[in-house]
């Protein structure tokens, strides 16, 4: 088993530390919560008082933070001088195309090896090891990489070069929430036309309609298997953190020049709904917005 540093232990990143020390790793874990370090020793991890310390004699240090600015600042002004020559450095963050490749090119410039391999299943996924994994890096350092995210994931899919796994993450996560506007919209309009919702879902999840939304996260409570609607929109992936994303990918189609109106439109009412105070819901309560 490998030494292995882990920054971040957030709703996500506990989980995943969790699972790496549960399958036998030694993980040496650094958060600013003294809060998230006590769980993390509870699960196994060595809390260590810095993202130096974390990276220091690991083999690989796996990050997990909120975004391209916290993950360039760590990097440069902790990992990059604590971590040993030959050192995988694995980026499980959400963050732009751009600083991907960036702070991957600077690994390189100091002798370590570098991936971006961002994450799609949510908490209860980093919980249970069940992750999916979109890497991006040189087919070597994804054959190093991907022994460790695969115990912390179902799957892991090599995108392509140092990037794409960000692109992949970015594309993806556009094409959620549009569609989950869209399925809170078709099941808000069958209310209206006075066609129950159970008998909706019925119809829809074996037609042409069927999603990953309506299916597997079905927005209405106690319809479908259970989702945060059967909680009242607790848990599960934020209004904000699913905004942060489609800000991302809004970014991203700016600078290619890529035309994404769904997308867009997507953001500007995810972004009335967390202005609104609702930015703490799942991104599925965005059914109420729709609602009135």
């Amino acid at each position: 088993m490998a030494r292995i540093g882990f920054i971040g232990l957030g709703n996500m990143g506990a989980g995943m530390a969790a699972n790496l020390a549960k399958a036998g790793h030694d993980v040496h874990a650094f958060d600013l919560s003294a809060e998230a370090l006590a769980r993390a020793k509870a699960a196994g991890c060595l809390p260590v008082a810095s993202a130096a310390e974390a990276a220091q004699g690991a083999e690989a240090v796996v990050t997990m933070l909120p975004a391209g600015a916290h993950v360039e600042s760590v990097y440069t002004d902790a990992v990059f001088g604590a971590a040993a020559p030959g050192t995988l450095l694995i980026d499980c963050s959400t963050i732009d195309v751009a600083t991907a490749k960036r702070v991957a090119a600077a690994a390189a410039a100091k002798g370590l090896a570098a991936v971006d391999a961002p994450v799609s299943g949510g908490i209860a996924a980093a919980n249970a090891g069940t992750l999916t994994f979109m890497v991006g890096g040189s087919d070597r350092d994804f054959a190093r990489a991907r022994d460790i995210l695969a115990q912390m994931g179902k799957a892991v899919i090599h995108a392509g070069d140092n990037g794409a796994g960000q692109a992949a993450k970015i594309c993806n996560n556009m094409l959620l929430g549009a569609t989950m506007v869209a399925t809170c919209e078709a099941f808000v309009l069958a209310e209206k036309l006075g066609l129950a919702a159970q008998k909706f879902y019925d119809i829809a999840s074996v037609s042409s309609g069927q999603s990953w939304s309506m299916t597997s996260y079905c927005p209405v409570p106690g319809v479908g298997p259970e989702t945060p609607a059967d909680r009242d929109y607790q848990g599960g992936f934020a209004v904000a953190l699913m905004l942060k994303d489609l800000k991302l990918a809004a970014a991203a189609a700016a600078d290619s020049g890529a035309t994404t109106p769904m997308g867009a439109r997507a953001a500007e009412l995810y972004q009335a709904f967390a202005d609104a105070g609702q930015g703490g819901l799942d991104f599925s309560a965005i059914i109420r917005a729709l609602e009135g």
